[in-house]
């Protein structure tokens, strides 16, 4: 099943990804959440289409997405759809072809299958647990680095200037998108990933089976793995690298 639940959801998010280079060519509109954040006309769309297209076919998976009222029957659901239909909002509204569309399925807590599609360079993520993780059919691999010093590493700004954690010289960057900068990691296109900050399911559950697939170690700060689907569904943190070099970030951080 997990298999197939990929080919659904490989499908069904590229699809989805010509709603948003449609609404990305010409003035959208834009709001802000309760919470300061915002939301555009794409965000709506898209998870509408997602819901009209993956809900159907399959009426026994329940849904959590960022986009979509919570439905409690999730937490009594064996498997359940957790979608983002843009993370990193800001990047779209910037025009920054650094935003995803995510949807994993997600069983007893766990990521089974995955899809991280960024329809603005046309990378479609993918992974099934046990089954690898893939980039428009190409295998993904983690980078087998092993130090610190010079790695390449996604993180906000504040991560790096904590002096607490006195880092090496690195090679900084960021994206938007939480998700995105994971399947980067499972890309070997960096070596390393670190969120201090929690993050909503939505944001990371698809990401995160694609960066063990390929190879990488996902869990908080404190080494402890990420667990989906429940009241509150958030995650306290989220490092994800190699594992050798994992093991190094969190004797860093003290985890």
């Amino acid at each position: 099943m997990p298999d197939l639940d990929v080919a659904l959801l490989e499908r069904t998010v590229r699809e989805a990804g010509g709603i948003v280079r449609e609404i990305a060519a010409r003035t959208s509109k834009t709001w802000s959440k309760a919470d300061g954040s915002p939301v555009t006309e794409a965000d709506l769309a898209v998870n509408k289409y997602l819901s009209d297209n993956l809900r159907p076919a399959r009426p026994d998976y329940a849904w959590l997405s960022e986009e979509s009222e919570d439905d409690p029957a999730r937490l009594t659901a064996k498997r359940v759809f957790v979608i983002d239909p843009i993370d990193g909002t800001v990047a779209f509204v910037k025009r920054r072809p650094h935003f995803t569309i995510c949807a994993a399925v997600v069983e007893d807590g766990v990521p089974i299958a995955a899809a991280v599609y960024n329809p603005m360079l046309d990378e479609n993520f993918t992974a099934s647990a046990g089954g690898g993780a893939w980039l428009n059919g190409a295998r993904l691999r983690v980078s087998d680095r092993t130090v610190l010093e010079g790695a390449r590493i996604l993180a906000s700004r504040n991560v790096f200037e904590d002096v607490r954690w006195g880092w090496p010289e690195l090679e900084r960057d960021n994206r938007n998108s939480a998700a995105y900068r994971l399947t980067l990691v499972a890309a070997g296109r960096y070596d390393a990933t670190i969120s201090l900050t929690a993050k909503h399911d939505w944001d990371v559950a698809a990401a995160d089976l694609i960066a063990r697939e390929a190879g990488g170690m996902v869990t908080t700060h404190r080494g402890e793995p990420l667990r989906y689907n429940r009241p509150t569904p958030v995650v306290a943190s989220v490092v994800a690298a190699g594992p050798a070099l994992h093991r190094l970030i969190l004797d860093r951080l003290g985890g």
